[in-house]
């Protein structure tokens, strides 16, 4: 008789899932106000990777506009340091632009 394979449970991702859930479902803030909040955390903390993340989301659901991407920039350029904020407006321009292309069919670079 063999014994059953055994399953490795991630229970800190289960945890982290659940808990990130729960926030995000919560009815006082709305997703838009939290992807802002959250963006000028990332932006703040110099964490580029996640900032992106969240960027990209905010674009296509719809919680921010291209304008209001640019607007974060603005703000958070000067809050947050100027280093930070080329950084944050590359991101966001080339989120608009890989956006744009995927809209219109493209796949290749801009013409």
């Amino acid at each position: 008789m063999t014994e059953p394979t055994m399953e490795t449970v991630d229970s800190f991702g289960m945890n982290a899932e659940r808990q990130f859930a729960d926030v995000w479902s919560r009815s006082v803030l709305s997703d838009r106000e939290r992807r802002l909040l959250l963006l000028g955390l990332l932006v703040g903390e110099g964490m580029p990777e996640m900032t992106g993340v969240h960027l990209d989301v905010a674009l296509r659901a719809g919680e921010l506009s291209e304008v209001e991407l640019r607007e974060v920039v603005v703000v958070l350029t000067h809050y947050a340091g100027w280093i930070r904020g080329a950084k944050l407006n590359d991101q966001v321009e080339e989120l608009i632009e890989r956006v744009r292309r995927e809209r219109s069919g493209r796949s290749g670079p801009a013409d």
